[in-house]
């Protein structure tokens, strides 16, 4: 279940940055958005949209930012939104199919 967030939010994050600034394949559970990706205010708003499209409301990406100081926030890695994703939408996810996210 893991590995499929993983790949759908490689997938969203694609599409929030751009194939030419990110290849599918270096995005790992140890990833950071900021160090790593370098992620800015904007784009994670556009990943938090994403999210909601995909999981529902229960998977708060705002909120679940909201719950950690900055330096959480500027530390945090792909695996820990997998983590929540998981744990938030648990049983949800389970009705839903899994949809491959296209690079527009």
């Amino acid at each position: 279940m893991e590995s499929d967030i993983l790949a759908e939010i490689t997938g969203m994050l694609v599409r929030v940055v751009g194939d030419e600034f990110l290849l599918a394949d270096e995005v790992t559970p140890k990833t950071t958005f900021n160090e790593d990706l370098a992620l800015e205010s904007i784009e994670f708003v556009a990943l938090a949209e994403l999210l909601h499209e995909r999981y529902g409301s229960g998977v708060d990406l705002m909120g679940f930012l909201a719950e950690k100081d900055m330096e959480a926030i500027l530390a945090m890695s792909v695996g820990e939104l997998v983590d929540h994703i998981a744990r938030t939408a648990h049983g949800a996810l389970d009705a839903l199919p899994v949809r491959p996210v296209t690079t527009a």
